[in-house]
C-alpha cells in the first residue's frame, strides 16, 4: 500500500494515506523529502519549500496561499495556509466527454413504482404535511396513530428493553438487570405493515410557513410541492391552519407549475374552517386510510435505469473524501448519465475554486451563465453579513485535513464525475433534463439532501469520512464511508466502504461500478439502507438566508 499520494501532476503537495512519523524519508520523483514532523493520515505536506504568498495546488487547482514559510516535509495547517481560489469567468472552452463503457448495464432494469406522469419511484410513500408549524402537533397526532396502527412505527427495541427492565425490577431481580441482553428485545420488535406495497407514511415536520419573509414561505411551498410531485410519493395529506403566509393556493400553484396535468390525490384540511380539532383529525385519518387502500394497489414493475435520479451528497467530509468515496460516486454518476439517467450535484459553497471547470462543462452558454449568476449572488450575500465561502469548513473537516474551503470544494466536486452539465437549477427547481444537474443549495448536509430530493432525486449517494447519520423521509440515502476505519467503527450507518480505494485493493472505477449495482438493488426495494432501518427522516427547508 502506498503511504502517500500526489492527486494531480500539477500538485505541489502530497497527501498522507496513513500516519507518517517525523524523520521518515519520502521518495518522490527521484527526490528525497525528510518529514520535519508527524504527518497525520489525510493531511498534506509540500514537495518543496514554500515562502509566504506562494500558491498551494491540489487536484490541479489553487486551494490556498501560504501565510508563512513552510518547509518541505512540514505539515500544512490552518496556521501556515489560508484559503485562496482561482477566479472564474464566462464559458471559454468545451469538453469532449468520453462516455464510460456501460454495455454491462444496457439491458438492466430495476423494479419501481410507475407514476402517471412517467416518473418511476424507488419507494411508495404517503406524505402528511403541515403548511405551517402551528399544525405540527396535529401532524404528530396522526403520526402516532398511523405508525402504530399500520405497523410502520420505528422498531420499538428500546421500548422492549425498558419493559423488560421494569419487569425485572418489579420482580426484585437486580442481578438480571445487570446481566440483561438487549439482543433479545431486538428480536422481539418486528415490523408488520398492513399495506405491503406501501413503504410508509412520512411526516414533513418543519418550523416554517409563517413569521419569516414571503420568500421563505414561497420557497417552502415550492419545496413541499417537489416532495408531493416526487415519484416516491403516492399522494399527500395537507394540514393548514388557514391564516399563515404559506397558503394552500401557493402550494397548488407550485404543483401545477411542476405538472399542469397533476393528478395525484392531495387531501387538504384547514383547521380554522373545520370546526373542532377532533373532527378535522378524525376526517383526515379516515380519508387518508381510504387513500392508502388505493395506493397499496400499485406494485413494482421493471423500468430502465434511465428512470433513476441520483442525488450526490457529502457530509462530515475528511481528507480522504476527494480521493475515495467522492470520485467513486462521480464514476457512478458518469455511468448513470451514459445510460440516460439523471444526477444532481448540489452544495454550491463547496464548488468554490472549481467553478471554471464546471462552467466549461456546461452544454451551452445559457446554462453556464445561470451557474455564474447564482454563484456570484450567493457569495455576495454571504459577504454582506461578514461571512463567505472560505468559512465553510467545519472543525471536523479541518481536523481531518480539509484546511481551506477550496481544498474541501475541489474534493467535493469529484462527486459530479466528468460528464457535461446539462442543467443548472436554483433552489426548489425540479430536475427534468437527463444528465448532470447542478442544484443551488447550502453545504449543510440536511438542507442540501432535503433540496436534492425535493428536486427529484429518488436515491441519494451520501459520502462521509467522519460519520454522519443523515437520511431522508422519502428517498433512500446510501451512506458511503471514505475509509475502512469509519465503516468498522460505525457499521450501523455505513452501507458501502470505499476504503479499499485508499488501500489500493480497488480502483475508483471498480468501486463506482459496485456502487451502481448497489443502487439498482436499493431502487428495486431488495435492499433497505441503514438510514431507512434507523428511520433517519431528516428534513430541513432552506430559508435562503446565509447557510454554508
Amino acid at each position: 500500500m502506498n503511504t502517500y499520494l500526489q492527486i494531480h501532476p500539477k500538485d505541489n503537495v502530497l497527501v498522507a494515506l496513513q500516519d507518517l512519523p517525523a524523520g521518515q524519508n519520502i521518495q518522490f520523483n527521484g527526490s528525497t523529502i525528510q518529514l520535519k514532523q508527524n504527518i497525520p493520515a489525510k493531511h498534506k505536506f509540500p514537495l518543496k519549500p514554500l515562502t509566504a504568498g506562494d500558491p498551494v495546488l491540489m487536484y490541479g487547482v489553487l486551494v490556498g496561499k501560504a501565510v508563512t514559510d513552510i518547509r518541505e516535509g512540514e505539515a500544512i495547517t490552518v496556521k501556515n495556509l489560508q484559503h485562496d481560489a482561482d477566479t472564474f469567468h464566462a464559458k471559454d472552452d468545451s469538453i469532449n466527454w468520453h462516455k464510460p463503457d456501460v454495455s454491462r448495464w444496457q439491458n438492466t432494469t430495476f423494479n419501481g413504482f410507475h407514476r402517471e406522469d412517467g416518473q418511476v419511484g424507488t419507494r411508495n410513500y404517503w406524505l402528511v404535511i403541515p403548511m405551517v408549524f402551528c399544525e405540527n402537533r396535529n401532524v404528530n397526532v396522526i403520526k402516532t396513530a398511523f405508525e402504530k396502527g399500520l405497523g410502520f412505527a420505528p422498531t420499538e427495541v428500546y421500548n422492549e428493553q425498558v419493559s423488560d427492565l421494569v419487569n425485572l425490577y418489579k420482580s426484585g431481580n437486580l442481578e438480571g438487570i445487570k446481566n440483561y441482553r438487549p439482543e433479545e428485545a431486538a428480536k422481539a420488535a418486528k415490523r408488520n405493515p398492513v399495506f405491503p406495497n406501501i413503504d410508509g407514511v412520512k411526516f414533513l415536520i418543519h418550523e416554517g410557513g409563517c413569521g419569516g419573509t414571503r420568500q421563505d414561505s414561497d420557497a417552502l411551498c415550492a419545496l413541499l410541492a417537489g416532495y408531493i410531485h416526487h415519484p416516491n410519493v403516492a399522494g399527500a395529506t395537507v394540514l393548514s391552519l388557514g391564516c399563515q403566509h404559506a397558503q394552500v393556493s401557493i402550494l397548488q400553484s407550485a404543483l401545477k407549475k411542476l405538472n399542469p396535468n397533476f393528478t395525484k390525490p392531495v387531501l387538504v384540511y384547514e383547521q380554522q374552517t373545520s370546526g373542532s380539532e377532533f373532527n378535522m383529525l378524525s376526517t383526515a385519518i379516515k380519508d387518508t386510510f381510504l387513500a392508502l387502500v388505493e395506493a397499496n394497489k400499485t406494485e413494482r414493475r421493471p423500468a430502465p435505469l434511465s428512470k433513476i435520479v441520483i442525488g450526490l451528497e457529502c457530509g462530515g467530509s475528511d481528507g480522504f473524501s476527494g480521493i475515495s468515496a467522492n470520485p467513486a460516486i462521480g464514476h457512478t454518476s458518469d455511468l448513470l448519465v451514459a445510460l440516460g439517467g439523471t444526477t444532481i450535484l448540489s452544495e454550491f459553497p463547496e464548488l468554490c475554486g472549481v467553478e471554471q471547470e464546471l462552467i466549461n462543462r456546461c452544454e451551452n452558454d445559457t446554462t453556464a451563465d445561470k451557474f455564474i449568476s447564482i454563484m456570484r449572488a450567493y457569495e455576495s450575500q454571504a459577504q454582506m453579513v461578514g461571512s463567505g465561502f472560505h468559512m465553510n469548513p467545519s472543525p471536523g473537516n479541518i481536523k481531518d485535513g480539509l484546511i481551506t474551503d477550496a481544498i474541501k470544494s475541489a474534493g467535493a466536486a469529484k462527486k459530479g464525475g466528468t460528464s457535461p452539465v446539462t442543467d443548472v437549477l436554483d433552489y426548489t427547481e425540479y430536475a427534468t433534463k437527463p444528465g448532470l444537474n447542478l442544484l443551488c443549495t447550502p453545504g449543510n448536509d440536511v438542507e442540501s439532501t432535503s433540496a436534492e430530493v425535493g428536486s427529484g432525486a429518488s436515491v441519494v449517494l451520501f459520502t462521509t469520512g467522519l460519520g454522519t447519520p443523515t437520511g431522508n423521509p422519502i428517498a433512500p440515502v446510501i451512506k458511503l464511508s471514505t475509509n475502512t476505519r469509519l465503516a468498522q467503527r460505525m457499521p450501523d450507518i455505513i452501507d458501502i466502504d470505499t476504503g479499499s480505494i485508499i488501500s489500493g485493493q480497488k480502483s475508483i472505477e471498480q468501486m463506482g461500478e459496485d456502487v451502481l449495482d448497489y443502487v439498482v438493488k436499493v431502487a428495486s426495494g431488495e435492499v433497505r439502507t441503514k438510514a431507512e432501518d434507523l428511520h433517519q427522516d431528516d428534513f430541513i427547508p432552506w430559508k435562503r438566508g446565509v447557510s454554508l
